[in-house]
């Protein structure tokens, strides 16, 4: 919005000795901005929606299918949930302020975020409000229902995008981190097949890993910090050794990308914004309703700027939340198939659960894991070196 009304304005300003609002139209000023801007949205507005939600009853009433881990949740009960509408709420409100939307990127990332978060919404309200539809189980949409809709607008995401991008060659590249020129040209089905793969992938994982206070949440912030760094340097048009800085770094220039910066900002922003109310105890849980909307911002932001491969080390503890539980069913149900008794790899999964299993108090996994993914992220940045 800044920038369509800089624009509007920009003779006059200038006329006016105004030239230094010219800022507004840099990409890196704006998405610097977009941070702070996220997190003070967040502190002005989470503080009103938690009352309403305390009032309105909405909270959640954790039910797992061991005594142990209910009790340790047991003081979880009642905790407002769907607080995910206040960080979709804080990302859009900021990309909306601050963003470029004339940007095809942009549009799709709004679109992205606000279909998957009415998804996870539909899915928590069904959850919380069984009693009321007289419904006799927790269970909101089914699983494979979730997953039809994410493939549905994974395929229409990816193959939209691909269109958009295959003017350019290295916009419909992948690239694979470590090396200086590995690199593949993807036709569309191949584009759309990842593009699916890595929206459907990402949303899910975190929707995993929101399961202890502050975890996706930190997990969240880092991870998209990270990738605010690597869309400034893939996007921008500023040139190192008159060369575009991206190509100077050996990584891929991708056309109009820069934009991404601005989207990742405003995730890390409303994530931070958000884990101050959700930190242990936590007064509000983001729900689907949060989980899926930014599993899937971000996984759109890999795809845009062309990092999926990267994504999977840099989020590598969604990674390892969601392969531990599809080990674990997988284990499950061929034991009890070849001996008549499911055995378990984990103690239980997701793997933050299994942890706490074994003792570890709720805040030393989750500050843990924020370890291991700082760790994660400083060894994605540094792939760039190694190229």
């Amino acid at each position: 919005m800044l920038v369509l009304l800089y624009e509007w304005l920009k003779g006059w300003l200038n006329a006016h000795g105004m030239g230094w609002t010219r800022v507004v139209a840099d990409p890196t000023f704006r998405s610097m901005l977009c941070l702070p801007v996220a997190f003070l949205i967040m502190l002005l507005v989470a503080p009103r929606f938690i009352r309403w939600l305390v009032k309105q009853k909405i909270g959640d009433n954790p039910n797992f299918d061991q005594p142990d881990i209910n009790d340790l949740m047991a003081m979880k009960k009642n905790t407002p949930t769907m607080g995910g509408v206040l960080i979709i709420a804080a990302i859009v409100g900021t990309v909306l302020l601050l963003g470029d939307l004339r940007s095809f990127y942009v549009r799709m990332a709004l679109l992205v975020t606000v279909y998957l978060g009415a998804l996870g919404a539909i899915d928590d309200w069904l959850k919380l409000t069984k009693h009321r539809r007289g419904a006799t189980d927790r269970q909101g949409l089914r699983s494979l229902e979730k997953l039809l809709f994410q493939i549905g607008l994974g395929v229409l995401i990816g193959y939209f995008t691909y269109r958009h991008g295959e003017p350019f060659v290295q916009n419909v590249t992948l690239y694979v981190p470590f090396f200086k020129n590995a690199s593949i040209v993807l036709g569309a089905v191949a584009f759309v097949a990842i593009a699916t793969v890595v929206l459907t992938g990402t949303s899910n994982a975190v929707n995993l890993t929101d399961g202890l206070d502050g975890l996706a949440a930190g997990c969240m912030a880092i991870v998209s910090f990270t990738f605010f760094i690597l869309a400034t340097i893939i996007g921008t048009t500023v040139e190192l050794k008159d060369r575009p800085l991206a190509e100077g770094l050996f990584l891929p220039h991708i056309e109009g990308s820069v934009e991404m910066a601005v989207v990742a900002a405003a995730l890390c922003g409303a994530c931070i914004g958000f884990l101050w109310f959700n930190c242990f105890p936590a007064k509000v849980f983001m729900g689907d309703t949060g989980s899926l909307a930014i599993g899937g911002l971000l996984g759109y932001i890999a795809i845009v700027v062309r990092q999926e491969v990267l994504l999977f080390l840099v989020g590598g503890v969604f990674v390892a939340e969601a392969v531990s539980v599809m080990m674990q069913v997988s284990y499950f149900k061929l034991t009890r198939k070849m001996t008549g008794t499911g055995r378990r790899i984990f103690l239980m999964s997701p793997l933050h659960h299994h942890f706490q299993k074994k003792g570890w108090p709720e805040p030393r996994v989750v500050v843990r894991f924020w370890m291991i993914t700082a760790m994660l992220a400083a060894m994605a940045l540094a792939t760039v070196k190694l190229r």
